[in-house]
């Protein structure tokens, strides 16, 4: 009765290992967040001092009016005049809409932590046919209509990004004004057009340099809208509520067109409603693929977008494989106790102080990979800290088991363990397919290899006292 109560004290003292490095394992989780925290906290230092996201919507026409007529009110002597009036804004997106742009790649730094920016070259190309839209119909007979110069108005979501901006209206240079004098989108640029309704077509050419941080978009909010965008930055993420039509991404940047058409979207009807103009923050999670996506908020203007994005961040990385530590102990607490039982004629008995270094070391090596990340690239960090684990555990894994040999055949399994972990790291679209064929190999590879235990013989064995062989 004192051996088998001294074998399930052993199980229960594993098992309490395995608890305490749960708690472990939670709490370097914990610092994880932490650190992404500060990444954030970086991100709206440089959004405050800088600019934010970005988005840009126009150019378009628009003119403020009045309508004035007279009523009667009143009875007898009390009758008399009255001035009603009725304030209206007409406004008229242009036909056709070329967008020729560049953004340049820039990187910020607070402290440890990168934000990526950009500084984009904007060539707008606007075309209205007619300018008939503009001419104001009196909806009282006999009324007054007066009304505003047509101004033109490109509204930018933060303007502290905008570093240039000259128009061009029929070839002909015209000043350029901050704000939009539209009360629903009052950040950005105007210009008064010095035409009549019936002066014939207009054509708008404004290039404008604008720099931001994270995200880039348009609003297509023209009867045809193109957009044509090229950038040195290697890892673009398209979103929005439409993606481009032609995409190129290399090593060297990417290049891609998007085309819109009233037809499908109600951007430009939106705009004369005064629909929101959102902008899809770098927030939350800045550095993965739905980063700050409004693309399915329905009060929203559509929007075409791209956000630059590091594919590998060391955080979110860094986060999930802390996720699958606990199960990484689990495999590893696996290997050792069957070596313990297949060689138990020539492998020393491990105790569970053992078992809870070898999991605290394997714990430790994911705050060692968060502490190298932030220098290293991720692939070096997470090679300096898998082989600086590997080789430390597999030392003592030759005394634990008794045995240089054994303890490289246990170096060598925690090397081939840390390489499924990496795969799955970086291999977001496949890691689940990846990661139970090889949890299945794991089982598959204990049932075959434990098929002839006798396990009830084997109880009363590793129960009994044996002779240890140094």
């Amino acid at each position: 009765m004192q051996v088998k109560n001294s074998l399930w004290s052993k199980v229960l003292a594993i098992g309490a290992v395995v608890g305490l490095l749960t708690l472990v394992l939670a709490r370097i989780g914990f610092l994880v967040d932490e650190r992404r925290g500060r990444q954030q906290e970086a991100i709206q230092s440089v959004q405050q001092s800088q600019a934010g996201a970005q988005s840009v919507m126009g150019p378009w026409l628009h003119r403020a009016c009045v309508e004035e007529w007279e009523v009667e009110v009143g009875e007898g002597k009390e009758r008399r005049l009255q001035t009603e009036r009725r304030e209206f804004r007409l406004q008229q997106a242009a036909q056709d809409l070329k967008v020729q742009s560049f953004a340049t790649a820039e990187s910020r730094y607070r402290g440890l932590f990168k934000v990526n920016g950009f500084l984009g070259r904007l060539d707008l190309d606007a075309q209205w046919p007619s300018l008939a839209a503009l001419e104001p119909k009196a909806e009282v007979r006999g009324s007054r209509l007066t009304c505003g110069p047509i101004t033109l108005t490109l509204a930018v979501a933060d303007t502290r990004g905008v570093q240039r901006a000259e128009l061009k209206l029929n070839g002909q240079a015209y000043p350029v004004s901050a704000g939009t004098e539209h009360p629903k989108y009052a950040r950005g640029l105007h210009a008064p057009v010095a035409l009549a309704t019936n002066a014939g077509p207009l054509q708008a050419q404004l290039s404008l340099d604008l720099r931001g941080t994270g995200r880039l978009e348009f609003v297509p909010a023209a009867a045809q809208t193109e957009w044509d965008l090229k950038s040195d930055w290697p890892h673009p993420s398209f979103g929005g509520r439409f993606l481009p039509v032609q995409r190129d991404v290399s090593e060297e940047g990417f290049h891609a067109v998007w085309r819109v058409s009233e037809l499908a979207s109600s951007a430009a009807r939106d705009v004369a409603q005064g629909t929101a103009m959102c902008v899809g923050e770098v927030g939350g999670n800045p550095y993965t693929e739905d980063a700050g996506s409004v693309r399915d908020n329905p009060n929203c203007l559509d929007s075409l977008a791209v956000s630059f994005i590091d594919p590998i961040n060391p955080y979110v990385l860094a986060d999930r494989a802390v996720k699958y530590g606990l199960l990484f102990v689990a495999l590893t607490f696996v290997a050792v106790a069957l070596t313990e039982v297949l060689g138990r004629a020539r492998v020393r008995r491990v105790h569970p102080v053992q078992y809870a270094l070898v999991g605290l070391a394997l714990s430790l090596f994911f705050m060692l990979l968060l502490a190298l990340s932030e220098h290293l690239l991720f692939e070096i960090a997470y090679a300096a800290a898998s082989v600086a684990c590997a080789g430390v555990l597999a030392v003592y894994g030759a005394h634990m088991l008794g045995g240089w040999r054994a303890g490289a055949a246990f170096g060598a399994a925690l090397g081939g363990l840390y390489g499924l972990m990496y795969v799955l790291l970086t291999r977001e679209q496949t890691a689940l397919v990846v990661g139970t064929i090889g949890l299945f190999a794991a089982v598959a590879a204990v049932m075959l290899l434990t098929r002839k235990l006798d396990w009830y013989r084997l109880f009363d064995d590793l129960s009994a006292p044996r002779v240890r062989t140094e």
